[in-house]
């Protein structure tokens, strides 16, 4: 390819990878529903956009070290403390029961469904036994599932990557040789590509204690660190055992996240950018090289076996795996209704099938298309109707609103009293230990350790919050901990306001959402309340009396809406209103009990 084309191959990837992740997020839908089409789509019309004429020989293994930072990132959100209960044991069955049932039946069904060689039919069955982090991980960000649910499904998605990738590897290896090979020959390779793995994790996890514990690299160098460590581990695991960088990288990411040592921010911008950018990359390079000429007579057939894996094969591993544990009927339902293909099963088909062509195996050049149909095919089923099922199962989170209050002031506690009566799931934190008794004297739930690990919600006891308020004396503290916490929680983050003659050194200059207005500062409200205003809840169809401050709208389905300097929600049937009263005001009468009103 001449010069020209190339920077046109790799100009029209990057806006085509990143263009359809910004119309994902416009339309509030999976990202891979919309790069898969694409890429397709760009790929048969523009010859430039093919990675195998950009790349050559060094598609395959930039593929290979693409995914291994993307499991590295996966790892770094798998925290052993949230496996409790019977977790554990689910996860572990979905793993290799999953892999086995998946890959038998999946190789049973292809050879009919598809004319397949026995030998390109265990290839794909192989690839097909993969989910992945990176499609489960939106789906149930979109579905909000139960707590325990989510741990299961995210860490087997995390887990199946690594484990069906070295599995991929092993099969290609044993289908593409001249000569058969034992059961028994496999299961040791197999052992033996998950040994380098582990090998490679510890190496990993050291050479990151090195430079981030022992150097103490700063936040820009310690990320580049880690993206330099993580893909050297990987690609030498990879030179000694095929695919087994994978497990290699997953695993430094899970000890990073998990070892007491590292102090590894819990917001990673620059991580996280890259990684969404090289899915997007992958997810566009992958599907460019599927050609309409190959989805011709693959699918109907890929179709087929896509409905073998949802409403067949996926329930049966749910049920086997389920067995004996003490998860509702509701969650066993919907574990064996979400195993959407993703990054790793679109890059291992990608990898292997090219070869499998050459070597003449019935079959082999339909491999990838099948992965591409069951990729987009799962994805679109799952993403338009998980969260119904959810909904259906009941195993969906309660939408009422769960905020986190920092501050230990009067007004804060009263607060916490008023949402709490308004039917909410109020948690508190505090600084100052006689602030912290006060918020257990009012009988409000207390938020266990550090300020960061309470909103972040790092502790099992701290997840599903859906706001921060921070309400604290300290101006300066709250600019910082907004700016600190904005997009590291799952909701918003909100302070309230400082004085405008604030002689703070942060707090005048950090912008952010302010809450309750310009007048209504943290100052005058500790003031206003020292003197007898009180803060009182009330229908909100009712007008607001002179005098009287609007705080929060809460929601008759529960949700939570803070009065800010921007914006003023509006009043709906059923809301209830938090309002400060002031000082020569009497408090009206306790509102309804929740779900009355």
């Amino acid at each position: 390819m001449t010069t020209d084309q190339v920077l046109m191959g790799v100009g029209l990837t990057l806006v085509l990878a990143v263009g359809s992740q910004v119309l994902a997020g416009r339309l509030r839908i999976p990202a891979l529903i919309v790069l898969l089409p694409v890429g397709f789509a760009a790929g048969a019309l523009v010859d430039e956009l093919d990675p195998q004429r950009l790349l050559g020989p060094a598609f395959s293994p930039l593929v290979s070290l693409a995914v291994a930072l993307i499991l590295y990132d996966a790892g770094l959100g798998l925290d052993l403390r949230k496996l409790k209960g019977h977790t554990p044991r689910v996860v572990v069955r979905l793993i290799w029961v999953g892999a086995l049932v998946t890959w038998g039946l999946g190789t049973l069904f292809a050879m009919p469904l598809l004319g397949m060689d026995r030998r390109a039919a265990l290839m794909l069955g192989a690839i097909l036994v993969v989910s992945g982090p990176t499609v489960v991980g939106p789906l149930l960000g979109f579905v909000r599932p139960k707590e325990r649910l989510q741990h299961i499904l995210v860490w087997e998605g995390s887990l199946i990557d690594p484990v069906g990738g070295i599995l991929g590897a092993l099969v290609f290896h044993l289908v593409s040789a001249t000569t058969g090979r034992h059961f028994g020959g496999g299961v040791v390779e197999f052992l033996a590509s998950v040994g380098v793995g582990l090998a490679g994790g510890v190496v990993g996890a050291a050479l990151l204690w090195v430079l981030l514990c022992r150097l103490r690299l700063g936040e820009i160098l310690g990320t580049t660190a880690q993206l330099a460590a993580v893909i050297a581990v990987a690609a030498f695991c990879d030179v000694v055992r095929e695919d087994s960088g994978l497990i290699a990288a997953v695993m430094t990411g899970l000890a990073v996240a998990n070892l007491p040592r590292f102090d590894v921010p819990a917001r990673r911008p620059f991580f996280e950018t890259l990684v969404s950018l090289v899915l997007g990359l992958l997810f566009i390079s992958i599907s460019a090289t599927v050609t309409p000429q190959s989805l011709r007579h693959v699918v109907l057939p890929a179709l087929g076996l896509t409905a073998v894996l949802v409403f067949l094969v996926r329930p049966l591993v749910a049920f086997v795996s389920t067995l004996g544990t003490d998860l509702t009927r509701g969650e066993r339902g919907f574990i064996g209704w979400l195993a959407p293909r993703g990054i790793v099963a679109a890059a291992t088909a990608s990898t292997f099938s090219a070869t499998l062509i050459a070597k003449g195996i019935g079959g082999a050049s339909k491999i990838l298309p099948t992965t591409f149909v069951v990729i987009v095919a799962t994805v679109t089923l799952y993403g338009l109707t998980a969260s119904a099922v959810a909904r259906r199962l009941g195993v969906v989170r309660p939408a009422r609103s769960r905020p986190l209050l920092v501050g230990g002031e009067p007004w804060v506690l009263d607060l916490g009293r008023a949402l709490r009566a308004a039917g909410l799931q109020v948690l508190m934190w505090a600084g100052l230990e006689k602030q912290r008794e006060r918020i257990g004297q009012a009988g409000l739930e207390l938020a266990p350790g550090e300020l960061l690990a309470a909103a972040t919600g790092e502790g099992a006891e701290l997840e599903g919050i859906t706001a921060v308020f921070l309400l604290t004396g300290e101006d300066d503290f709250n600019a910082l901990a907004a700016a600190v916490l904005r997009g590291s929680v799952e909701g918003s983050v909100h302070r309230v306001g400082s004085p405008r003659e604030s002689a703070g050194v942060v707090a005048p200059f950090i912008g952010g959402e302010v809450l309750f207005g310009a007048e209504l500062t943290g100052v005058a409200l500790s003031r206003r309340y020292g003197k007898g205003a009180s803060i009182v809840t009330r229908p909100a169809d009712q007008a607001v009396p002179a005098g009287w401050d609007m705080l929060f709208l809460v929601r008759g389905d529960g949700r939570l809406d803070p009065v800010t300097e921007a914006n003023r929600p509006l009043p709906g049937p059923g809301d209830l209103a938090v309002l400060l009263a002031p000082v020569s005001t009497d408090r009206p009468a306790a509102p309804p009990a929740p779900g009355q009103w």
